[in-house]
This record gives structure tokens, C-alpha cells and sequence, in this order.
């Protein structure tokens, strides 16, 4: 066996992207991987979902990143899911290919974990391009939670509300670090959600065996928000309203038919 894929095998993290006609984005992204390194031992895995925009071959360029081509747009959780199954690195790192990793930050949140075995999941503070925060966490979707985040989004407060450090009930799937062990033991992620939702129900489940979720405001990650969505805010728009409605009757089983009610009468 080669010397540098024996190496791959045994690194201690799995960088896993799922790509989808953004080449652009993707590039950038690995880019920023490649500029500084993490000191962490780590593979790079990208799964690409059939793009048609050469995104599998712009990957290919980088030696040392391995591309899957997963046949089909399969989706965020299925895609994440392969990634995690073809690896085995001890941490996996969820990131969306639109984001930018400044230098030291992936070890950073590998730092987080290694010093508190009770996390599960850790994330950073997301910034647009423009350097203001996203509210990349948060409580468990349900109708009064989701109404207050929409008022949390309006209230322009957001820069306050993501300078804390804290323990909410999910991070953001954009850039979410995790233990395999901790991945493994809830299965993955769930694949009845197509893009949306599914890294709130993956730390809903890794709490459900009480496990921590580890918001962590110091480490900041460029977010580029919506790239390959914007390719298709139609067929996005309906894949937001498919997972919300499962997450609603995995989860809230009484409130998914006023749910559904509500999107058939404003769609």
C-alpha cells in the first residue's frame, strides 16, 4: 500500500464535503483547506452528486482529496452518509463546500472535543462575507422555537446572540465536528431529509443519549450562504417544505397536520 493513502487511513479526521454544481465554491473552500494545512492528521473526502459542472474533476486537482462520485444529487444527509461509511477517521467534520476555513480553526474545534469528552458535536460562529454572523444554532425546531428565531432574525441581535458560548441543541451542519463514535451510534444522519433540517434532528438524536452539542463563538468560519441552492430556489423552496414536514412528524407528530394545513395555503 502507498505510503500516503496507508497515512489517509489512519488519520484521526475526516474532512467530509458534499458538493453540488458549485465549482467555484468548492475550489475556494480547498483551497482554504490546503493554504494551512490542519496540524490534525486528516483525509479530505468530497462527495460529489452528479454535478455537471466539472466540480468531481476541479476536486480531483488536490492529490490528497478523495472524490466519491455519488451517481445521482442524492442529497446532504445520504451524501454525508457515504462520506462517513467510506472512512474512519476518529472525528468527521460535516462542511459545506461554501465555506472558507481560516488557518488553525479546524484544530481548534478538534481541541474542543479532545478536552471534554462529554461533547458530542462542536461548531463555530459562521460569518458571511461581509464578516456579520449567522445564527448557526439554536433550540429545537418546534412552532414556538422556529417563531422566535424569526424574531431573533429581525431583531438585528445577532451579533450578540452568537458571541456566547453555550450548549444549545444543535449547531449548523455547515461546518459541524463530531465523533465518529458518537455519529455511528445514531446511525448517521437521517436520510428522509433531502438538504434542510437534518443537522437539527442529528444532534436532536446524539442528545436523546445524553450527549452534549458545543456552540464555539471564539472559532470563526467563513460561511458563503445558499450558492448551490441559488442554482435552483424553486426545487430548494420545496426541499426546505419536504424536510420541514418530516421533521415535523418524526418530532411533533401533533402539529404536523396544522403544518401541512399552513403550506398548502401558503406555499
Amino acid at each position: 500500500m502507498d505510503a500516503g493513502l496507508r497515512d489517509l487511513r489512519h488519520a484521526m479526521l475526516t474532512i467530509i464535503i458534499v458538493s453540488f454544481n458549485a465549482r467555484a465554491d468548492l475550489e475556494r473552500c480547498l483551497e482554504s483547506l490546503h493554504v494551512v494545512p490542519p496540524a490534525t492528521s486528516h483525509e479530505i473526502v468530497v462527495v460529489d452528486n452528479a454535478s455537471t459542472d466539472e466540480s468531481a474533476d476541479a476536486a480531483r486537482r488536490w492529490p490528497d482529496v478523495r472524490v466519491i462520485d455519488a451517481g445521482a444529487n442524492i442529497g446532504f444527509a445520504r451524501a454525508n452518509n457515504i462520506g462517513i461509511r467510506s472512512s474512519t477517521g476518529a472525528y468527521i467534520l460535516l462542511l459545506n463546500s461554501d465555506t472558507v476555513v481560516p488557518s488553525g480553526a479546524i484544530d481548534r474545534l478538534v481541541a474542543e472535543l479532545e478536552q471534554d469528552a462529554s461533547v458530542a458535536a462542536v461548531g463555530p460562529r459562521l460569518l458571511d462575507g461581509d464578516g456579520r454572523a449567522e445564527l448557526s444554532f439554536g433550540r429545537m425546531i418546534g412552532p414556538l422555537n422556529e417563531f422566535r428565531q424569526k424574531r431573533w432574525l429581525k431583531s438585528g441581535a445577532i451579533d450578540g446572540l452568537t458571541s456566547r458560548r453555550q450548549y444549545p441543541d444543535w449547531v449548523s451542519g455547515a461546518c459541524l465536528l463530531v465523533r465518529r463514535a458518537d455519529a455511528e451510534a445514531v446511525g448517521g444522519l437521517d436520510e428522509r431529509y433531502f438538504m434542510y433540517t437534518e443537522d437539527v434532528d442529528f444532534c436532536a438524536a446524539m442528545r436523546a443519549r445524553g450527549r452534549r452539542i458545543l456552540f464555539a463563538p471564539e472559532i470563526e468560519v467563513v460561511h458563503l450562504r445558499g450558492r448551490s441552492a441559488a442554482t435552483a430556489p424553486g426545487a430548494t423552496q420545496e426541499h426546505y417544505r419536504r424536510s420541514q414536514l418530516a421533521f415535523y412528524e418524526k418530532h411533533h407528530p401533533h402539529w404536523a397536520p396544522l403544518l401541512k394545513l399552513y403550506v398548502r395555503m401558503f406555499p
